[in-house]
């Protein structure tokens, strides 16, 4: 099965519905799998007091985190005239939800399955009203400890989910790369028995393909139209081409890792007589004359007697009069 990427438009629409639409039209041209907004009533995510992180105050300034969280909202119409728009250009819409009324909200409007953030993965609320949908989890678990994950599958499993794949992840936008600790994947992935991903917020596009590489399923990248935008989340984004070219690089890493059966490919074996070597004739042979370090030699083409019969070749009677640089037969 193909790596599944999701493209995370989030709130770099900035709070404008055909922002949202731009980004919808640059994800489906880079050929992702999905498109992922975000959905919240700012009043029902942050209180009055709630400070903003250090990345967000450097892209935003010093308004409040619930002041800044406003301007980006998207009402419950726009969020189901913004799905018609994914169904229409044959992508699939998906949406995190923040708070209980997004969470009804978007399950009826028929989403596939949840993407929980690393933020809610200890809110054991939000975790159970998920459970009850019965839909598929994806769970992010950055800033996690491994007994922190380990509870919130189960309060989803309690509560009817079925399905549940982890996405490593680290919070910092962007992420250095001295943080990723990409083994962790591994680590999730033999403690819990679950499918692994990634959700990426490093800069570039060389860590989500070193995690396809290492065995993800899913990839999580943020992407913006322009990472000059204001807002909180365009400086650790993608640009339109970098998405296509990041998707383009994980299709070629999943083709490229195989099926694990070392044999030679079908493209290669035309090349094992030009690349391998034969036993040949190093001088003037005599038919009947015995073969012999002195007389023999190993040469380019590789049709001839293979060099590994070496030893099985020697003290035999050549068959033949052989010239220089003839293949020896038996």
């Amino acid at each position: 099965m193909s790596v599944y990427i999701i493209a995370e438009a989030g709130v770099n629409h900035n709070g404008d519905l055909n922002l949202a639409f731009e980004l919808v039209d640059a994800a489906k041209a880079a050929g992702v799998d999905c498109v992922k907004f975000q959905t919240f009533k700012s009043e029902n995510l942050v209180s009055r007091g709630a400070q903003k992180a250090e990345y967000q105050k450097a892209a935003t300034g010093d308004s409040s985190q619930k002041d800044m969280l406003k301007q980006l909202e998207l009402s419950f119409d726009e969020f189901i005239t913004l799905k018609e728009y994914c169904d229409n250009a044959g992508i699939c819409f998906l949406s995190t939800p923040f708070d209980f009324e997004s969470i009804d909200f978007l399950n009826s409007i028929d989403m596939p399955f949840w993407k929980v953030p690393s933020g809610e993965v200890t809110n054991y609320p939000y975790l159970r009203e998920l459970g009850r949908t019965g839909k598929p989890v994806v769970m992010s678990t950055g800033m996690c400890e491994t007994e922190e994950i380990r509870a919130a599958i189960e309060v989803l499993r309690e509560n009817g989910t079925k399905e549940i794949k982890l996405l490593h992840c680290n919070t910092e936008y962007p992420t250095p790369f001295c943080d990723v600790n990409l083994r962790a994947m591994k680590t999730l992935r033999d403690e819990f028995g679950l499918e692994v991903g990634y959700s990426d917020h490093t800069k570039g596009i060389e860590v989500p393909i070193a995690a396809v590489a290492m065995g993800a399923t899913v990839i999580e990248k943020h992407f913006t139209l322009d990472r000059n935008m204001e807002g909180p989340d365009h400086k650790a984004s993608l640009e339109p081409h970098e998405l296509a070219e990041m998707v383009r690089s994980i299709r070629h890493i999943e083709e490229a890792l195989g099926t694990g059966e070392k044999k030679p490919s079908p493209s290669e074996k035309k090349n094992k007589a030009v690349a391998r070597k034969s036993i040949v004739a190093k001088t003037f042979i005599r038919a009947g004359e015995i073969l012999t370090e002195e007389n023999l030699t190993v040469k380019r083409p590789g049709n001839g007697i293979s060099p590994m019969r070496w030893n099985e070749i020697l003290g035999t009677k050549a068959v033949r009069d052989f010239e220089e640089d003839e293949l020896i037969e038996e």
